[in-house]
């Protein structure tokens, strides 16, 4: 013990850091985590103890992740000054490079008072309960040698509340510096956190056509990582919110994707405007409600898309929040910020966020692409000290934040407070107090009395105007900042006007101008089918020249957008809701759905353009409702879809096909066939809307048990593929409201690009190969066989005579 080691490797004259004195415990113990970019960049966490600072270099930095067991080499003792200690050690010193402090705080043992702490720290066999802004909870830290030259330890974090099952080093809690993109390689992992996309304060509001509007929440920024139904709520600097918002982390279980979702965590009162202090405080018995309001979305069922457009990835939120209970989609206005910011102060708002309508999702960056507009000056500022007062708490607190990595006093507040908040806020600055000025350089407090304390904690204040002194004019406090850390509080920085940008390669977005509509078309060399080389212009292309074909299939018709982005290597995704989301060119049709509770809005695609806008989303099937808007309860069509298992070959579909075709003709029933475009066949047979989907499901489950009766050892009825086996699955569920199938003549997320190809009943037959049907060879083939399969959308069948054709 003892502080003769580091005395020793150290010249003061040459470093800036503290010589030190050993001094006593007083109050509560303090840690500090410092990043020290040294000849290798390291962490060093030091516990106060017996006076001095006892020190472990952590090569990753700690984790709250459990499963992260990081090696920590213990150091020699370091004075207590070196808790606040931020700065450059010059070259030729021990220990030279860059330091800052990445976290510090209060910790306790966990096990017992300070003398089985101190015994702890002897045996080797530490357990530490730790109460800074990064490092939360219980941790072990324990020797695994003994005698060797290195004094290695393992630092351990603790599976409790605090605990988070995301990997991550002590650096994926760092602020990349503004404008700084991460590599275009980087990839969003659901396992890993997440750093946020910051925006940049901008001096006045503005309307663009080219940028959307939302509000600014005054709450707590938090990202979702939800895998399986487990669920990671957390802040941009790692603080784990599970147990601060149990309701919304329940919640959250119920989404059915893999998702990483971004949005602001608000409790909201009466008149509907967010209050910050009862967020700060939430709990069981605090009024008021608790929303998180989901403005982004950066991976979804294995696609990492940060780089689509913003509306791109805004467009997913309604159908993967849906119906989700204190979940909500943060909504937005168009081009229109002026109107957008008047309404928001109106209403007791304190501000905008602006965004580019086509901006990429930059984790980690403060960037231009997001712009924060506010009608009030806030900062988050550090609690340096307070001044006393007769007959109350405090007098007022003495602020400041870093610039330049240097704390620098930001002025005192001295309202905003109640009885019971100065009473609270007093009993909370007790561990943090000290008995000098964190500044290096005096203020004036005009005489008087300061109470200082470590820099440590964080809150925020509004006030009127920065002086040229750098001291903020009117301060009022508005309350703590849990979700903030100390090394990040400075002074922001203000945007000019928006400017036009250099876009990237990957979100270049041209127009294709189709009968009138500007159709946005990007990343057209992205390749769709990796195998064949088939890129998303080839997609485009292809539907761009068969669009009179497919068309009068989708007129009219709720969609149900099957998105592949990333090709179909990867898993795809469904949207339905579409609400305010598309082009206003774009026709909607709004459906009542009972599971929702609510209306959904379905994109109809009834012209080119449309067709081409959905392939941009990467919509490579098109699935159309079996019914029209004027006639959603009544299917224009039945559908007889067989269905095979992995152990049936084509010859046997086709060999299904021909026996219902036989039982159809017999009946006088007139029916037509397409491929699958993977590895079945469909039949549809015209109803001209004259039947409900119940009767249309009726009837076409009868001529499943009478294709059954034929081909009983072939065919099965059995949903469940464990209790069909090795059977053609015959599936008549396909006739209900919402249910869809590929159109014809849309390509299938199927390697080789095939297509969902009309067929002539004489081509059913043994050597049909779907493969012959692709994205290259149906343009030729629609030339030869104009008009196949529209007989389909004509008049239908007579149910009654031709149930009673069956009977005999």
């Amino acid at each position: 013990m003892g502080l003769d080691d580091y005395i020793s490797k150290r010249d003061f004259s040459q470093t800036p850091e503290p010589k030190g004195k050993i001094n006593k415990n007083k109050g509560a113990l303090k840690f500090v985590v410092q990043r020290h970019e040294a000849r290798r960049l390291h962490y060093d966490l030091r516990l106060e103890m017996e006076g001095v600072l006892k020190s472990w270099a952590v090569p990753k930095g700690p984790s709250m992740s459990p499963k992260d067991k990081r090696l920590a080499i213990h150091t020699e003792d370091h004075p207590m000054e070196y808790l606040t200690f931020h700065g450059t050690i010059p070259k030729g010193n021990y220990g030279a490079g860059r330091m800052t402090i990445w976290d510090h705080g209060t910790y306790q043992g966990a096990e017992g008072d300070y003398e089985s702490l101190v015994k702890q720290y002897k045996k080797g066999n530490l357990k530490l309960a730790f109460s800074g802004k990064k490092l939360r909870g219980v941790f072990a830290l324990v020797r695994t040698n003994r005698g060797d030259k290195d004094d290695q330890w393992l630092l351990i974090k603790k599976d409790d509340e605090y605990a988070t099952s995301l990997s991550y080093d002590a650096e994926d809690l760092l602020d990349e510096e503004a404008g700084e993109v991460p590599p275009e390689d980087s990839e969003i992992n659901p396992t890993h956190m997440v750093r946020p996309m910051l925006a940049t304060k901008a001096a006045s509001v503005f309307s663009k056509p080219d940028w959307i509007y939302e509000l600014k929440w005054d709450g707590y920024r938090l990202l979702s990582n939800i895998i399986n139904h487990n669920v990671n709520l957390y802040s941009r600097n790692g603080i784990v919110y599970n147990n601060k918002f149990p309701t919304l982390y329940d919640n959250l279980k119920s989404i059915p994707y893999d998702v990483i979702l971004d949005g602001e965590a608000v409790v909201m009162n009466e008149e509907g405007i967010p209050e910050f202090q009862k967020l700060q405080n939430y709990g069981e018995a605090t009024e008021g409600e608790l929303r998180y309001y989901v403005f982004d979305v950066l991976y979804l069922n294995g696609h990492d898309i940060t780089s689509l457009p913003l509306l791109e990835r805004k467009s997913l939120l309604p159908d993967i929040i849906g119906g989700i209970p204190h979940v909500h989609y943060c909504d937005h206005m168009s081009s229109m910020g002026n109107a957008f910011y008047e309404k928001a102060i109106e209403a007791g708002m304190e501000g905008i966020i602006a965004k580019k309508a086509d901006s990429p999702y930059l984790p980690g960056t403060r960037t231009e692409n997001w712009l924060k507009i506010k009608a009030v000056e806030s900062q988050e500022v550090l609690i340096c000290g307070y001044t006393e007062s007769e007959g109350q708490a405090f007098g007022s607190l003495i602020l400041g934040l870093y610039k330049d990595g240097f704390l620098t006093y930001a002025g005192n507040c001295g309202s905003g407070f109640n009885d019971a908040m100065l009473k609270e806020l007093l009993s909370l600055f007790k561990p943090y107090r000290r008995e000098t000025s964190p500044f290096d350089k005096k203020i004036n407090l005009k005489g008087r009395k300061a109470i200082w304390l470590e820099p440590v904690l964080v809150c925020e204040v509004k006030f009127s105007e920065w002086t040229k002194s750098g001291s903020m004019r009117h301060p009022v406090f508005k309350g703590m900042r849990g979700d903030k850390l100390p090394v990040e509080i400075q002074q922001e920085e203000e945007s000019e006007a928006p400017v036009k940008e250099k876009q990237s390669k990957a979100t270049t977005t041209d127009t294709l101008e189709v009968n009138g509509f500007a159709v946005p078309i990007s990343n057209l060399d992205k390749v769709y089918w990796p195998e064949e080389g088939i890129t998303k212009y080839q997609l485009i292309d292809y539907y761009l020249n068969i669009s009179d074909a497919i068309l009068p299939f989708l007129s009219d018709r709720p969609q149900n957008l099957h998105r592949h982005p990333e090709g179909i290597q990867k898993e795809g995704f469904y949207q339905k809701d579409t609400a305010g989301i598309f082009p206003h060119w774009i026709e909607t049709v709004k459906v009542y759905s009972k599971s929702n509770d609510k209306y959904i809005e379905y994109m109809l695609c009834q012209h080119e353009a449309t067709l081409l806008y959905m392939a941009n989303l990467g919509c490579i099937e098109i699935n159309p409702w079996n019914s029209r808007k004027d006639s959603l309860d009544r299917p224009d069509y039945a559908v007889i879809d067989l269905d095979p298992s992995d152990n049936n070959t084509f010859e046997e579909v086709i060999e299904v096909a021909q026996v219902a075709h036989s039982i159809l003709e017999a009946a006088e029933i007139p029916s037509y066939c397409k491929t699958s475009g993977s590895s079945g066949l469909h039949i549809y047979l015209p109803l001209g809307a004259q039947y409900s989907y119940e009767e249309a499901r009726d009837f076409t489950k009868l001529l499943c048990y009478m294709i059954r009766a034929e081909l009983p050892d072939l065919t099965s009825m059995e949903r469940k593929p464990e209790k069909r086996k090795t059977k053609i699955y015959l599936d008549f569920l396909q006739n209900r409201q919402g249910q869809t199938l590929a159109a014809p003549y849309c390509v299938r997320p199927k390697p080789g690009a095939t297509v969902s190809a009309p067929l002539e009943w004489k081509e059913v037959k043994s050597g049909l190969d779907m493969h012959d049907f692709n994205i290259f060879t149906m343009r030729e083939r629609i030339r030869k066989k104009p008009g196949l399969f529209t007989e389909v959308l004509r008049a239908g069948i007579d149910m009654e005579e031709a149930l009673a054709r069956m009977e005999h």
